[in-house]
């Protein structure tokens, strides 16, 4: 039968279980999934936020989306959810690792806490429970549910251009600030984001005949930041602007996809021409 590109990016009934789904992005991919047919299932410890975000999913594209309140780095919740949707679905399709703190450069008694000298072991636990141990648990729980599937299905592990390339410090710079004091983008950010590409080919080898899995690495999006903030990082960036936050949305709508069917490993970056650079 002669190949034919127009159904292969349909979701048609896929149920895709996007983390962190009450952020920006999250949202993002949310809608990717629904446009395409697919049955968005949002998790996120806003659990009122993520509700609220299925019901209005279900009623523009009439999709069965629904929300959950589910702190990812709890195992015993995963698990329970797990069960909960191939209750209610009978499986699950596809996996995106979302979730994320976001990490802030936070001043306080003359410390500036985004510095490496000063980061908060706290701090560093708190972001690599969600990034890192919650992107482990929801692929060890969703995604053994996903390898059952006699066709199998994909995992989307949401990295960043800052998984690939340091972050850019003279972002930050403040004048008239001590060295000492001045901002920087946390240690954490970069370690999360990397380590998720690592994740990436761990399980892309694991289960290779089921489960391809991907990461997709984005760049900033534009979010109402200072004037002076974006002419700066508009000159690092090739294209000389930030993503508009719908700009993903194909992209997760690839990865999920039969259209990215020999699609596995790999590092898809989106990122304006950054990491070029």
């Amino acid at each position: 039968m002669k190949y034919s590109i127009s159904n292969q990016f349909s979701l048609e009934g896929k149920v895709v279980v996007i983390t962190g789904a009450a952020g920006l992005l999250g949202e993002q991919h949310a809608l990717a999934v629904a446009e395409s047919g697919g049955v968005p299932v949002l998790l996120d410890i806003l659990g009122d936020q993520v509700m609220e975000l299925a019901n209005k999913l279900a009623n523009e594209f009439s999709v069965p989306s629904v929300g959950y309140r589910v702190d990812i780095t709890d195992e015993s919740t995963v698990a329970e959810n797990v069960q909960t949707l191939l209750n209610r679905f009978g499986n699950i399709d596809a996996l995106v690792n979302n979730a994320a703190n976001n990490p802030k450069m936070e001043t306080q008694n003359e410390k500036n806490f985004s510095r490496l000298e000063h980061f908060p072991l706290n701090f560093w636990n708190a972001d690599l429970a969600v990034g890192l141990t919650g992107a482990f648990l929801c692929s060890k729980h969703y995604g053994t549910a996903i390898s059952r599937n006699p066709k199998g299905g994909v995992i989307i592990n949401i990295s960043s251009d800052l998984g690939l390339i340091a972050p850019d410090q003279r972002l930050y710079l403040q004048t008239g600030v001590q060295d000492e004091r001045q901002p920087v983008k946390p240690v954490t950010y970069s370690v999360v984001k990397t380590g998720l590409i690592g994740l990436t080919r761990y399980l892309a080898t694991y289960w290779p005949d089921r489960v391809r899995c991907n990461a997709l690495c984005l760049g900033g999006v534009e979010a109402k930041q200072p004037s002076d903030f974006l002419q700066e990082v508009n000159e690092r960036i090739p294209m000389g602007r930030l993503a508009k936050s719908d700009e993903y949305k194909s992209a997760i709508q690839f990865l999920c996809s039969e259209a990215s069917s020999y699609m596995n490993g790999a590092s898809l970056v989106m990122d304006g021409g950054r990491s070029c650079w």
